[in-house]
């Protein structure tokens, strides 16, 4: 077997870390439709998910860039008020698929209006 150069070395080392952001990627795209799908069925709420922040508690929320949540315009980007509420505290804007709990209801003999955020 040949020695291989520390050139040679170096270059593989370049190839490999390469092929794994790729599939460091791929499977990065593959776990959040997972998680997507799952939240669409389960209907998870914000704050179930940990991203509501109490007194005391961290929010797992990254922090965003000064360019992120700004429309074309350049205005920054709102998000919806809750348009419909349970007594549970699920809330949905009306925005998106269905949540479960909505989903749920419905199918139960409630009508949308009888989930109209106040």
């Amino acid at each position: 077997m040949a020695k291989k150069t520390f050139i040679e070395v170096q270059k593989q080392i370049e190839q490999l870390q390469k092929e794994a952001e790729l599939l460091r990627k791929q499977e990065a795209h593959e776990v959040l439709a997972r998680i997507k799908e799952a939240i669409a069925v389960y209907g998870f709420t914000a704050a179930e998910l940990g991203f509501e922040g109490g007194a005391g508690k961290r929010s797992a929320r990254p922090v965003k860039s000064p360019k992120r949540g700004l429309k074309a315009s350049g205005k920054a980007a709102t998000t919806a008020a809750a348009k419909f509420r349970d007594q549970n505290g699920n809330i949905w804007s009306g925005r998106g698929p269905r949540p479960a709990w909505f989903k749920a209801a419905l199918e139960a003999g409630k009508a949308p209006e009888d989930f109209l955020a106040k």
